[in-house]
């Protein structure tokens, strides 16, 4: 159906982003790919949050399984709109990537150096590479001093001189890359990237459409120029509809108003950085509240708690939970919008079948 034929409401909106983001669970490797990138975060508050947006997608998952996998996928740490999990043959769109900072020719000449020290050695530990290199400190983005070693390699990684090979105990792994050339022209590729931050985060709002345009400068710096020219270009041509005041974007051959798009009766506590809940404007508008991820609040001035997790049951974002074990049990603080639990029959029965999930995830007792 044309997009100008199209009769939508937030609703429709609203129930097609809720039911394309969480399909059907599927395999590991099929859920990255269809997600097309999952945000990294190293909070474990009950698990980090790229184990907590997978759980939902990925059948029989356990907190940890994308780490433990890794070296098995066709997946790379890296970055697109913020840093995450992408299948490798979107590196190709990034690569060589040109930081905003360039460096100057004793980092250069250090870079090399480590570089040519890793491909002999193979896969290293960063406690490795300072033996070998103690570069001392360097003063961070934040004004402290940290590891120059570490500041270096992050550097090498983010330029594509290194990949991630694993990880042990939390700690990167480095290895040798060399990253296949892509024969598209610039434009070319920041239309495919475009189009695959469209395909993730859909539906979007004009205004956060342009966010993200703006953040695929952390993945693609060198195509910014690009990448707002594609932008003005996708804004009249990608499939789109008035609601309520506001223009509203999705993929070419999808319909928001279709009723393929069906909700279940599950309750589902999302990561903070869940595909449905990461973009703050549209969460809003979606479910009129104001949802803030508080970790980095002073504790005196929280309002839901240092990892809450909002609280989804059939279509709406009802509230939210604060997850964590004690003594091999779940434990799990739940708060509402309503200053209450639904009184609808089934949601007991489906808050306790999730709760029971997440302990199983957790590979814990259920509360």
């Amino acid at each position: 159906m044309p997009a100008a034929a199209l009769t939508l409401t937030l609703p429709d909106l609203r129930r097609y982003a809720v039911a394309r983001s969480l399909f059907k669970p599927t395999s590991l490797p099929q859920a990255i790919q269809r997600l097309g990138f999952v945000q990294a975060d190293p909070i474990r508050a009950p698990a980090r949050a790229q184990d907590l947006t997978l759980r939902h997608r990925v059948k029989d998952y356990r907190a940890g399984d994308l780490e433990r996998r890794y070296t098995r996928l066709a997946v790379e740490e890296d970055c697109l709109v913020n840093y995450g999990f992408l299948p490798r043959e979107h590196l190709k769109l990034m690569h060589p990537r040109s930081a905003k900072r360039a460096w100057d020719a004793k980092t250069r000449a250090q870079a090399e150096a480590i570089q040519a020290f890793v491909q002999a050695q193979g896969p290293c530990h960063p406690r490795e590479i300072q033996q070998h290199f103690n570069l001392g400190s360097t003063r961070n983005a934040w004004g402290g001093s940290s590891n120059a070693t570490t500041h270096l390699l992050d550097g090498m990684h983010y330029r594509g001189l290194l990949r991630v090979q694993q990880r042990e105990q939390g700690q990167r792994i480095y290895s040798a890359v060399a990253h296949t050339p892509d024969p598209r022209t610039p434009h070319e590729k920041a239309q495919a990237l475009l189009d695959l931050v469209l395909a993730k985060y859909a539906p979007l709002p004009s205004r956060s459409l342009g966010h993200l345009c703006s953040l695929l400068g952390y993945g693609a710096p060198h195509l910014r120029g690009e990448l707002r020219q594609v932008l003005a270009q996708v804004r009249k041509t990608w499939p789109q509809a008035q609601v309520e005041g506001q223009t509203w974007f999705w993929p070419e051959g999808e319909n928001p108003g279709s009723k393929r798009w069906k909700l279940d009766e599950a309750v589902r506590l999302l990561a903070p950085f869940d595909p449905v809940v990461w973009d703050r404007l549209r969460f809003e508008q979606f479910w009129g509240w104001a949802y803030r991820f508080e970790a980095y609040t002073p504790a005196p001035k929280r309002k839901l708690g240092y990892y809450a997790l909002p609280l989804l049951w059939r279509g709406e974002v009802i509230g939210w939970g604060n997850v964590s074990s004690a003594e091999g049990r779940l434990q799990a603080q739940l708060g509402y919008v309503a200053g209450r639990a639904p009184r609808e029959p089934g949601f007991s029965a489906a808050l306790d079948e999730e709760l029971a999930a997440m302990a199983r995830f957790l590979g814990v007792d259920t509360p």
